[in-house]
């Protein structure tokens, strides 16, 4: 009773503790140092991004941006304004938007005219000239959000706190420091891409940035003018937004940025000038018309202006007679191009460029087959049949699971060296069963779609266990504990589903249900606040050993005191303690991160590998010490003392691998490594896939949003995935004949 009283007053007092920290608000100076902390974050993440998209160098491509003249897509003229910008000049650029009405913005053109650089320009411009208190624009791609699934309010709130971890951080700005940011008006999302959105979710997403956030919160969106005009054909304007559409380049402006991006005693600017003059005697060529598209002139410049090819090719008529071959031309040598500047550059680390193509066209692919344009690593487990269906990754994980006790089997045999292998090995079948016996629970697991820590969730997984190793188990235990009296052996085999039930139980606790999560850990041991983290270890310790303690004293009140260790000591309460321990870790390990850093790929792996490995290592250790007490008891093989001892070790051994394994099953770095490891086998993917990914967005190929990688464009993408059977295109030297335009100028 006693034990009972302490284990509820644990358990209340550790939830009356999370709901009083879910209340607290955060204070005007918190929401203060959040503004100015976030705006110094995004700072920094889009200068380095401007910088690999060479957005400056050597200047901003001269774009001007006008009121959109489609009818319908835009509010009324009095609640919106009016604007012409000019994307190249910041200044301009931060005046013209904030003139509008409530600087809201919605910016429209066809597939490559800018607009994502648009929005990118707009960010560091209105970040340059901010000063203390102005509200702090915020990027976040569209692709993720579902408007089926959550609002646009709770779906922004969710990509901050994933994006930029600090503002997680309620120690510092409180629990509701993104909430109170955006209610203040201190945030101008900054959404890109709606027709990255399914089609039947474009309306949706626009009725729910409607309904969800107020009319006069600053907002910027981008889309495609066709999908956005069937967007409000369905779900009516975004309320108060201005409409901007971009007018076509003038090829004079594109050859001189091409021409200025080109080293001044490069032969190329021989081609650049030809090709000029070319275009300046036919305008109506197809490289006059593939010139007026922002992203080509960024193609031509990556494929051309960067390296040794000849520009005046493109003027070959007879090898490009439309605009769109150029368009193939220029995605298609884009990739072999970058990869052989850099080989130049640095041979020791550079990669193959065919092999380069190779991986990227099967990137490309598998996002195209999963419909998404975002290359996000915790989801790369999809992608492998063995790991994208609940029931196949349940029996992944149990048959992961039988191998860990085979090679621990095979090493403890070895080096402990049993008298008698065969007395040694009775209690196998046992462990050997129980990874089955969990198949159920991990099947189901991944059914769940919120897969967050829950008591009730763990019990009822428990149940589900104890259901399944009542079916598997007891054979198993009858061969293992032959030779003893019926009595006997069913008092062990419900003290053996009994205890094993709890171990996995208190192991679901610490780690969650053993499937894929969502999102990544994002968490890192805190060292500040010990004190109070000291306090809650405490609480949960106690409850722990409390509980622990409770299910021993059944136990022996129930009448199966011979299956516990024999001794005075006070069993239920040392298990308890130690279980507590491991539990109060990884909870200690799960402190939100403090850090201003933006969240990247790489460090949101290194933050949920860290997570992983001390949570398997405490659910080792939390799953062994009930369940290895069975395990050591006495009624282990009994004939010479040595293999009682080496039963008991190996027991012990292969409870620590049941634990580890489910641990890491519910977490994302496990699936992604598992995923990797046999695409990079079938040679899919590269070995070093996110060495690779770094380089190709070092290159410009890729570009990085919070942890999230994208192709450089949709249309790279798509090209990449619709033609990677094709041959290599050959970008990596000049035409083998003479083009027409320069004979023709010489």
């Amino acid at each position: 009773m006693l034990g009972t009283v302490i284990a509820l007053f644990g358990v209340l007092s550790a939830w009356a503790w999370r709901a009083g920290r879910g209340r607290a608000h955060s204070s005007s100076e918190q929401v203060a140092d959040a503004a100015e902390v976030l705006a110094r974050t995004v700072r920094r993440q889009w200068e380095e991004e401007a910088v690999l998209r060479q957005l400056y160098d050597p200047a901003p491509l001269p774009l001007v941006w006008s009121d959109c003249s489609h009818p319908g897509v835009s509010d009324h003229r009095q609640l919106v304004g009016t604007a012409v910008v000019r994307a190249g000049d910041p200044q301009e650029l931060a005046a013209a938007f904030g003139s509008l009405a409530r600087r809201r913005l919605v910016v429209l053109g066809p597939g490559g005219s800018g607009k994502t650089t648009f929005a990118v320009l707009l960010v560091l411009a209105l970040l340059r000239t901010r000063t203390t208190g102005d509200p702090v624009p915020v990027l976040c791609s569209l692709s993720s959000f579902d408007p089926a699934r959550e609002s646009a309010r709770n779906w922004l709130r969710r990509r901050i706190a994933a994006d930029y971890p600090a503002m997680a951080d309620a120690e510092n700005y409180g629990a509701s420091v993104i909430e109170d940011l955006l209610t203040e008006h201190r945030l101008i999302p900054v959404l890109d891409g709606l027709d990255e959105l399914p089609e039947r979710s474009r309306a949706a997403a626009l009725a729910s940035l409607n309904d969800t956030l107020p009319s006069d919160t600053p907002l910027v969106l981008t889309c495609r003018t066709a999908d956005y005009v069937r967007a409000v054909a369905e779900g009516g304007v975004l309320t108060g937004a201005a409409v901007l559409e971009p007018a076509p380049v003038r090829t004079s402006d594109a050859l001189d940025l091409l021409r200025l991006a080109t080293p001044p005693d490069s032969r190329r600017q021989e081609g650049w000038a030809a090709l000029a003059e070319h275009l300046d005697r036919r305008p109506q060529t197809p490289a006059a018309q593939a010139l007026t598209s922002p992203l080509m002139v960024a193609l031509a410049r990556s494929v051309y202006a960067d390296n040794d090819n000849d520009p005046v090719e493109l003027a070959d008529t007879e090898r490009f007679p439309t605009s769109a071959d150029i368009e193939r031309h220029l995605l298609g040598g884009l990739v072999p191009a970058l990869f052989h500047r850099a080989r130049r550059q640095s041979p020791a680390r550079s990669w193959d460029p065919r092999q380069a193509h190779d991986y990227l066209a099967r990137l490309a692919a598998g996002m195209h087959a999963q419909g998404t344009y975002d290359l996000a690593w915790w989801r790369l487990y999809q992608w492998t049949p063995a790991l994208a269906g609940p029931w196949r990754r349940a029996w992944t994980w149990a048959v992961i699971m039988c191998v860990g006790l085979l090679l621990t089997t095979s090493f403890l045999v070895a080096v402990l060296d049993a008298p008698s292998r065969a007395e040694a090995l009775r209690w196998f079948p046992l462990s050997a069963l129980e990874p089955f016996a969990i198949v159920a629970m991990l099947g189901v697991s991944g059914l769940i779609s919120r897969r967050e820590r829950s008591l009730s969730r763990a019990s009822a997984m428990a149940a589900l266990v104890a259901l399944s190793a009542g079916l598997v188990i007891p054979p198993a235990s009858w061969y293992y504990y032959r030779g003893a009296s019926e009595t006997v052996i069913a008092t062990l085999m419900v003290a053996s589903i009994g205890f094993f039930c709890f171990s996995l139980w208190l192991v679901m606790l610490g780690a969650g249900l053993p499937s894929p999560p969502r999102t990544p850990s994002r968490s890192r041991p805190a060292r500040r606040r010990w004190r109070r983290q000291l306090v809650r270890a405490l609480i949960l310790v106690a409850g722990v050993a409390a509980i622990t303690e409770t299910l021993f004293l059944s136990y022996a009140m129930a009448g199966y005191e011979g299956v516990l260790p024999a001794g005075t000591m006070p069993w239920g309460l040392v298990i308890g303690t130690v279980a507590g321990i491991g539990l109060a870790a990884l909870d200690w390990v799960r402190g939100p991160s403090t850090a201003d850093d933006v969240a990247t790929a790489m460090s949101s792996i290194q933050a949920d590998r860290l997570v992983s490995v001390i949570s398997g290592v405490a659910c080792a250790v939390v799953l062994n010490i009930p369940d290895g007490a069975m395990r050591a008891g006495p009624w282990a093989p009994s004939d010479p003392l040595r293999t009682t001892v080496f039963a008991a070790v190996v027991g012990l051994f292969h409870g620590g691998i049941i634990g580890l394994t489910t641990a890491l099953a519910a977490h994302s770095w496990p699936h992604y490594t598992i995923a990797r490891l046999l695409l990079a086998a079938r040679g899919k993917l590269p070995w070093r896939l996110q060495t690779f990914l770094a380089d190709a967005h070092q290159l410009g190929i890729l570009r990085q949003i919070g942890p999230v990688y994208q192709f450089r464009h949709a249309r790279l993408q798509h090209h990449l995935a619709t033609h990677s059977g094709t041959a290599h295109p050959r970008t990596d030297r000049r035409p083998d004949r003479p083009s027409p335009v320069r004979a023709t100028s010489t």
